[in-house]
């Protein structure tokens, strides 16, 4: 007799067999581990939940509270604008003087690093953990993304997990960065390719201030 998906019992020899969702027979000290990820799960679950209560809030210094006790790394001058949506906070390390738009999004589950000067429009995102769909059970797969500094990222672009862009690179609104981009290269379309050069090579700008109240 099966309870929910992933508890076989049989009562004729009495035995109560652990599966995981695929249906195959888990020993106890597996079926314990992920026991304990589910229950670290819900809880990340539930803190995620409040966080993104909190990224409405039109009051930065509440939101930057509320980030980095969930283990977001955020650098002098920077600001994170409302919406922002978060998954694993604490894999998430941003630098100087860095702007994140409305409604971006950070995934953490690997490392996630964004250097100083850097200024993500809205409804960007970026993932560091996609599924393997040539995996029987679609496993994960995580890679490391890093920004470089004085990189521009335009509205809705998409970044994928193992892509480093490198300094002063450009990407252009809508986007899909499936691979590296070179310093001070302009990349767009979909798969995102080279289209261009910044003109300008000695960067060393600042962002200045951000809108408050957003």
């Amino acid at each position: 007799m099966k309870i929910g998906s992933n508890i076989d019992i049989s009562f004729f020899p009495p035995k109560i067999v652990l599966l995981d969702r695929m249906g195959r027979q888990l020993d106890f000290q597996r079926a314990k581990n992920k026991v304990i990820k589910r229950i670290q799960n819900w809880f990340l679950d539930f803190w995620l939940m409040i966080l993104n209560w909190v990224t409405n809030c039109p009051i930065w210094a509440v939101r930057r509270f509320f980030f980095v006790i969930s283990g977001v790394k955020i650098g002098s001058g920077s600001k994170i604008h409302c919406g922002c949506r978060f998954f694993y906070p604490r894999g998430v390390k941003i630098g100087e003087d860095t702007i994140v738009g409305y409604r971006a999004f950070l995934d953490g589950r690997a490392p996630l690093l964004i250097g100083n000067h850097v200024d993500v429009a809205s409804e960007v995102m970026i993932y560091n953990s996609e599924h393997d769909i040539h995996s029987e059970d679609m496993q994960a797969i995580e890679g490391k993304v890093e920004i470089g500094d004085y990189v521009f990222i335009g509205p809705r672009v998409i970044i994928l997990p193992g892509v480093k862009i490198s300094r002063g690179a450009v990407v252009a609104a809508g986007a899909v960065v499936t691979k590296d981009v070179p310093p001070l290269a302009i990349v767009g379309g979909v798969p995102a390719k080279v289209i261009g050069q910044r003109k300008i090579k000695k960067l060393h700008y600042s962002l200045g201030r951000s809108r408050l109240f957003q």
